[in-house]
């Protein structure tokens, strides 16, 4: 009868300190993916109507173009609002052709049609409602 003298040694720590911090590596790993993941999910899609007052690039690194749409309000007359309702809205990266549509279109009766994230990402914008097309009303 032989033993095998590896068979019930113990693994030395420094193994099992590896062991222990690639499992807590994919861990995290796998809950910084599912975070990402969800966060993309579309929660609503619609449209609102207004006119286009504002649309800027901000950003200190990430740079990301946000603008504002006057949904209206009551006029005095003299073309002066008496109640700002205003609704903020941004446009994926690099998407170009939505900016210019905005933009030749701006101080015009427009239709933006967007979707609601659950939660937008500090790099993609300051607000959850991306625009993906853009309608001037006549």
């Amino acid at each position: 009868m032989s033993t095998d003298p590896n068979q019930n040694t113990p693994l030395p720590k420094s193994r099992k300190w590896r062991k222990f911090l690639l499992i807590l590596l994919l861990i995290i790993s796998l809950i910084c993916a599912s975070y990402v993941l969800i966060c993309g999910i579309t929660y609503s899609t619609g449209t609102r109507t207004g006119v286009v007052i504002k649309i800027s690039k901000k950003g200190y690194v990430f740079k990301t173009y946000e603008g504002d749409l006057n949904l209206g309000g009551f006029s005095q007359g003299d073309g002066t609002l008496l109640i700002k309702n205003l609704w903020n809205f941004s446009i994926q990266k690099n998407d170009t052709a939505i900016y210019n549509a905005i933009t030749r279109s701006e101080g015009k009766q427009v239709r933006l049609y967007y979707n609601e994230v659950i939660k937008n990402l500090f790099w993609q914008s300051e607000t959850p409602y991306f625009i993906y097309k853009v309608e001037q009303v006549k």
